[in-house]
């Protein structure tokens, strides 16, 4: 699914969005009571919560003036929101535990959730779902609904809208919910929160300017902006860093003090990994040889930097955000009809009034966050405006570092998820093999039943038939499809080049024949004599190939190297096996697929159990070998 088309500047693609439908949203009042219960619900959750862009947020959408961005919610009353993650995976997560949360505890909502990858949830479960599920058909399917995640059926909804399928949901929800395997695929991803949402969180000490020091202490979540402007940086940013005129007033004279920053492990791994000269006005960091001291004095630097380029960026460029004053909040009210045209100094007004002033009391206390990252500008003259001095600073006691080992041993933790998603994929794999074989009436129960030598050797010969390309050789797709080869056409050829003796007719390249083995068929009228003769001239050549063959190999050990048909045959006693005693010779009868599967097996025993050519060969085939079990005796 694809971001919806928007008259606004199209969210980053590092966006999460949803939204929450009530099953009978009647009129505004109810929608504000509902965003209310909501905000408290999550409230423990998202307090101490430093996120890496914005905070999670949800906004009123009602008509006539929908502020949703998706165009199929335009005329149905919901709340709404989106929360950019960047390089924090772990915010897009955390806003998943709070929309389950929410579902959880208000069980008549129905809430869809996606990001620019669409249906991200449902990639999590890919092994899981039902086969005709895929991002065609998932429009309108997908939603949180108490506690658990519903896909609306196919055959109850071939093309559902988003009204038919909020309808569905509400009427015969319990249709709709998931398998337990994929219900349990998607919160395994979300079962440790909200413990894991203070686990990413890092704790460390930094040596800043007072100024620096007093705005972080008054809006801590700012850091995000700050560590934001660093990473960002382009060189036009590098000129307001150079100068430093909003925090470092007094250039190098200019003193630092310790404190205890918050942040997330992300925006902590961002400034850390990153190299990064002090300009010429910063005051001189300790030496590298105090490593704890140095450690925290170029950490300050970088959160000085990223938040003097923030700060002057943002006053040039004038995106300075609004925030939800009252009167903005007034002008919403109008615009969508909540006072119903009534009369100012009417009592039923009045009501209205004292409802809309509650609301925004109460909301503004947990939307403060959002309007304090849209507009940071007017928050730090505000902060900065107020008398500070150094001895604020000085005489309080501040904890260490939290231990930053996670930064240095993920390797660890990438390898743990490699293996789970392996076993998983396996898994899939095996379901669906046995589910084919069950199919055909060929899964016995039992491992070894699995290996049959006749069928390698058909599928060694399906595989070598098989026309390759400049892309390689694939294995067959159907192994029963017969192989177009003209043996009459190759036998003449091989004759003509060969040049064998007892073949006058054909002792030379005729004149005229294209070097591109493009011969000319044989005549139609030839009839039934000229068939018989070219199979005489067929059996002549292969009889002399072999024979020429023979008599170049008997020197070598190359006899020694394959199984002749003569032992399979048991002897039943002398005089039957005196022809055996003659065999040096000759060569003995070759049966080729005997000796085809006594190789194989040879390579896949000298493996020990590795990778290996024979291994991959067969099991591109489908053949699973059986186990060594003379390994070790």
């Amino acid at each position: 699914m694809e971001f919806p088309p928007s008259s606004t500047a199209m969210p980053s693609h590092d966006t999460v969005f949803y939204a929450i439908y009530p099953d009978y949203p009647t009129a505004t009042t109810t929608l504000q009571s509902l965003h209310l219960q909501i905000l408290q619900s999550i409230s423990p959750f998202t307090t101490d919560y430093i996120w890496q862009h914005q905070p999670f947020n949800l906004s009123l959408s009602v008509s006539p003036n929908p502020t949703c961005q998706c165009p199929s919610s335009s005329n149905l009353p919901h709340l709404h929101g989106h929360l950019r993650y960047g390089d924090n995976l772990d915010d897009e997560w955390f806003a998943v535990f709070l929309l389950f949360h929410i579902s959880t505890h208000f069980p008549s909502l129905s809430i869809r959730i996606w990001d620019s990858d669409g249906e991200f949830l449902l990639i999590e479960a890919a092994f899981h779902l039902p086969r005709w599920v895929n991002p065609e058909t998932s429009d309108n399917r997908i939603f949180l609904r108490n506690g658990h995640v519903h896909i609306i059926p196919r055959n109850s909804l071939p093309s559902p809208s988003l009204r038919d399928s909020l309808n569905f949901l509400s009427t015969s929800e319990s249709k709709s919910r998931v398998s337990e395997p994929v219900q349990t695929a998607i919160m395994s991803r979300i079962k440790d929160y909200p413990a894991q949402a203070r686990k990413n969180m890092h704790s460390v000490r930094a040596r800043v300017p007072v100024s620096v020091a007093k705005v972080l202490k008054h809006e801590p979540c700012l850091i995000s902006l700050a560590v934001e402007g660093f990473y960002d940086r382009d060189i036009d940013a590098m000129k307001f860093a150079a100068k430093l005129e909003k925090f470092l007033e007094k250039g190098r004279g200019e003193e630092l003090v310790c404190v205890s920053v918050k942040m997330s492990r992300a925006m902590y791994a961002q400034l850390v990994q990153q190299t990064f000269r002090a300009p010429k006005v910063y005051p001189e960091l300790p030496s590298r040889d105090r490593r704890e001291e140095f450690a925290e004095a170029e950490l300050g630097l970088k959160i000085t930097c990223g938040m003097e380029m923030m700060y002057q960026q943002r006053k040039r460029d004038g995106i300075e955000g609004k925030g939800s004053t009252w009167e903005a909040f007034m002008q919403s009210l109008g615009k969508s009809g909540y006072f119903q045209g009534l009369l100012p100094g009417s009592s039923e007004y009045h009501r209205l009034m004292q409802n809309a002033q509650e609301y925004y009391t109460n909301t503004s206390l947990h939307s403060k966050a959002s309007d304090l990252m849209s507009a940071p500008v007017r928050r730090i003259d505000e902060i900065l405006a107020l008398p500070y001095s150094v001895d604020e600073f000085k005489d309080q006691e501040v904890p260490p570092s939290d231990a930053d080992y996670w930064l240095y041993n993920g390797e660890e933790e990438l390898n743990s998820a490699l293996n789970e998603r392996q076993k998983e994929m396996e898994l899939f794999d095996l379901k669906h093999k046995n589910k084919g074989k069950g199919k055909k009436g060929q899964n016995n129960g039992s491992n070894t039943a699995e290996f049959n030598p006749g069928d390698v050797a058909k599928l060694m010969r399906a595989f070598v038939d098989k026309v390759s390309s400049f892309e390689g050789a694939e294995a067959p797709e159907d192994r029963n499809k017969e192989v177009d080869f003209d043996a009459d056409q190759f036998f003449k050829e091989m004759e003509s080049v060969m040049n064998c003796p007892g073949e006058a007719a054909n002792s030379n390249i005729e004149e005229g024949s294209s070097s591109d083995l493009d011969f000319d068929d044989s005549d139609e009228n030839d009839g039934v004599e000229s068939a018989e003769e070219n199979d005489d001239e067929e059996d002549t050549f292969i009889q002399v190939y072999s024979n020429a063959m023979d008599e170049q190999l008997k020197p070598t050990t190359l006899p020694k190297t394959f199984v002749g048909v003569d032992k399979l045959i048991p002897k039943k006693d002398e005089g039957t096996s005196h022809a055996a005693e003659n065999m040096d010779e000759d060569f003995s009868p070759i049966d080729v697929d005997v000796n085809l599967v006594q190789s194989l097996l040879d390579s896949f025993s000298s493996q020990q159990g590795l990778p290996g050519p024979a291994s991959n060969l067969l099991g591109l085939l489908g053949v699973k070998f059986p186990q060594d079990t003379k390994k070790g005796k």
